[in-house]
């Protein structure tokens, strides 16, 4: 009896032969993570069993599908044929635990899709998306993303807690997608029973519980667009704070790029005049938070003097006062 791992080594096999005009017996131990030998007792045992694998002999040799040969073995499920179109992006399918679908995928890419699949590319895009712009930095993966994932691949309502200020509040939600922008997890979803659509952080979310009612998508839903038109509206809503600073010409230039651009541009539009002898702009910036703006300025160095708040002030002269300590000398 043939073993599963076998089983799953020889698919593997012919599926590479499928997708190149012919491959070496090295080529194929590589890819197949075997020796040489175990290559040729496989491809000896599809023979066998009818497939037409044909040896080339000669100085450089190989193996080949005779004509045409299309396996039906292993036509892709819909999870690999979503994971599939998504492949570009690994460290985003590994978080969302997804890497073990779209690898099952890329083994069986050389097959025909059958028709029930041939919207794969469209229904995930209507549940990831990927914005780009302004990277700034890795990714943390929240606890709960695997969870919330799942729910969004197979449209199952979840119960969610999620933190709010001081206090933690439960809805039950639709998850349409996720995004992933500037190295953070977002949930696009529905407050359930016909609410209104809403972008929640999923690091914030404390519990998630997948019921097991699915939910019927809208058909008209379409996650990039949603997206464009509400993360401007939700950047702005988590800018609860202000800070006063001022900017030298450089600091104007490259204060879009520390925070959030629109709400430089916005806040460097509003700024009077440069004043003083040394031509700095004062700048009123909305921001998430102190400790946010802290770690955002800092990146300006001394092209930003931070004026309020003083507690904000004070830390940057601290920090100031320990990297004059250790490159006064």
């Amino acid at each position: 009896m043939m073993g599963p791992m076998r089983a799953a080594r020889l698919i593997k096999m012919v599926l590479l032969l499928q997708s190149r005009p012919s491959m070496t017996a090295a080529e194929l131990a590589r890819e197949l993570e075997v020796s040489e030998r175990t290559v040729t007792r496989d491809a000896q045992a599809l023979s066998e069993a009818g497939v037409p694998v044909y040896a080339d002999r000669g100085r450089i040799g190989g193996y080949r599908l005779v004509g045409g040969y299309r396996t039906r073995l292993t036509g892709l499920a819909r999870g690999e044929a979503e994971a599939l179109f998504l492949s570009g992006v690994p460290g985003a399918l590994r978080e969302m635990g997804l890497e073990d679908a779209a690898s099952a995928a890329r083994l069986k890419v050389s097959a025909a899709l059958l028709p029930s699949l041939r919207d794969a590319s469209r229904t995930a895009a209507q549940r990831f998306h990927l914005d780009a712009p302004n990277w700034f930095r890795e990714p943390v993966t929240p606890e709960l993303l695997p969870a919330v994932a799942n729910a969004v691949w197979d449209d199952r309502r979840i119960t969610a807690r999620y933190r709010r200020g001081e206090h933690d509040v439960e809805r039950e939600l639709e998850p349409y997608g996720l995004v992933l922008k500037a190295g953070v997890w977002y949930l696009c979803a529905r407050v359930a029973g016909g609410g209104s659509f809403r972008v929640y952080r999923i690091d914030r979310f404390t519990a998630v519980a997948a019921d097991e009612e699915r939910f019927e998508r809208e058909p008209d839903f379409d996650l990039p667009a949603f997206w464009e038109e509400r993360a401007e509206q939700f950047a702005r809503s988590i800018l609860r704070a202000e800070v006063v600073v001022r900017l030298s010409a450089e600091g104007v230039r490259r204060l879009p790029h520390a925070v959030d651009p629109v709400a430089a541009r916005e806040a460097l539009a509003r700024a009077g005049e440069p004043d003083g002898d040394d031509g700095r702009v004062t700048v009123t910036l909305p921001v998430e938070s102190e400790e946010v703006a802290h770690e955002q300025l800092t990146a300006l160095g001394a092209e930003v003097e931070v004026l309020a708040p003083l507690s904000l002030r004070e830390r940057f002269a601290a920090e100031a006062v320990r990297l004059a300590g250790l490159y006064g000398g």
